[in-house]
């Protein structure tokens, strides 16, 4: 009996420690999927782009027609592989007889179902489709993106004079409001917003002319050969840019028609596209106590056209501008009872200097000196 015991007691063990053990053996099969799977897109873009990624291309069917395998290569889409989207496209293609059929196209739809229902219900939904913002060949991530390139979308359809001029009307500064904020910041219920700064420069010995967005090819001139582009602004390498870094690379950089410029940018994205009412509050942007004011980022560019996030300091922000502390400001997103005490103090308050000036206005005649 005790040598029946012994011999089932290994069994026994292996089968109480297999339920511990299967979610190790799950990863493993998941593993080995993804990479059999990644092997065989690989190679499918590749025989894609061999003719795609060619500009030649252009002059046998348009534009259109030509991707740019660096900035695919940077897209989400580029994981699923060309074919997903593209199913008429076969094994042969483009040597079908009599001629290659027409590509199918895959609607955005399809994958992104949650995203398409909340912009179906917005009024952008009629006036352009998602491909008229977004090219499924170049998309990024929110993330991925400066607060500029967001804007430029809008651009396409709403004229930047127009929008300054419709905005300056109640917006003081509305040009330098337009260029500090993406258009999704107050007209999307977008959310988790964070300071991000991206590098800008001018042409050099031209102080009037405007700044743009430096590029990746433009800041690595600035380093040695090799160097990560973070070195610029990172002095210490270690991947988190301190106030000490931001004052030391805005000293430098002035000499050379560059700047930091910030933007109030979502790390979370909507396409409801409609007005928030918090938005016209000031203190949603211009107070300490927003997360937003507190949270900040260095987004640098890189060979594909996006763009990779470094933290800084909690708190650069307001320490560089010197920001307002917080404080209470009267408005539709406030308190109602406060609003009414804080508009009868004001009142009161001017109740003496307006009666006593009126008051004195009123019996100036009986107080004039009589005549000798």
């Amino acid at each position: 009996m005790e040598r029946t015991v012994r011999k089932k007691a290994p069994r026994l063990r292996l089968l109480l420690a297999f339920p511990t053990l299967l979610p190790l053996i799950a990863s493993v099969v998941m593993v080995a999927a993804m990479t059999d799977v990644r092997a065989e897109i690989g190679p499918e873009n590749e025989r894609c782009l061999l003719c795609h990624n060619d500009k030649k291309i252009i002059t046998m069917g348009g534009k259109h027609l030509f991707i740019d395998s660096s900035v695919y290569a940077a897209t989400t889409h580029s994981y699923i592989g060309c074919r997903s989207c593209h199913t008429a496209i076969n094994e042969i293609h483009p040597n079908d007889t009599p001629k290659p059929p027409r590509p199918t196209r895959a609607t955005c739809r399809e994958c992104h179902l949650p995203i398409h229902a909340e912009y179906a219900k917005s009024l952008h939904s009629s006036k352009a489709s998602c491909t008229d913002c977004h090219n499924p060949h170049a998309v990024k991530t929110p993330l991925s993106i400066s607060g500029k390139d967001i804007n430029d979308m809008c651009a396409k359809c709403h004229n930047l004079k127009k929008v300054v001029a419709t905005h300056i009307t109640w917006l003081p500064q509305a040009d330098l409001h337009i260029d500090a904020l993406p258009c999704i910041t107050c007209h999307t219920g977008s959310k988790n917003f964070v300071i991000t700064m991206a590098i800008q420069t001018r042409k050099p010995g031209e102080p009037a002319s405007a700044f743009r967005l430096a590029t990746h090819e433009e800041l690595s001139r600035l380093l040695p050969e090799g160097s990560e582009l973070g070195s610029l602004i990172d002095r210490d390498n270690d991947r988190f840019i301190s106030l000490d870094d931001l004052r030391a690379f805005n000293s430098q950089v002035r000499r050379k028609e560059m700047r930091l410029w910030g933007m109030m940018t979502p790390e979370v994205v909507s396409h409801t596209y409609d007005i928030q009412d918090n938005r016209w509050d000031c203190t949603f942007c211009h107070a300490a106590g927003p997360g937003a004011m507190q949270t900040s980022y260095v987004a640098l560019p890189d060979k594909s056209g996006g763009y990779t996030r470094m933290a800084v300091e909690r708190g650069a922000i307001l320490d560089i501008l010197n920001g307002t502390p917080d404080f209470y400001m009267m408005g539709a997103t406030r308190s109602r009872v406060l609003n009414i005490i804080g508009a009868l103090i004001i009142a009161a308050g001017l109740m003496m200097p307006i009666g006593h000036g009126t008051g004195r206005l009123l019996t100036r005649a009986r107080r004039r000196k009589p005549q000798p």
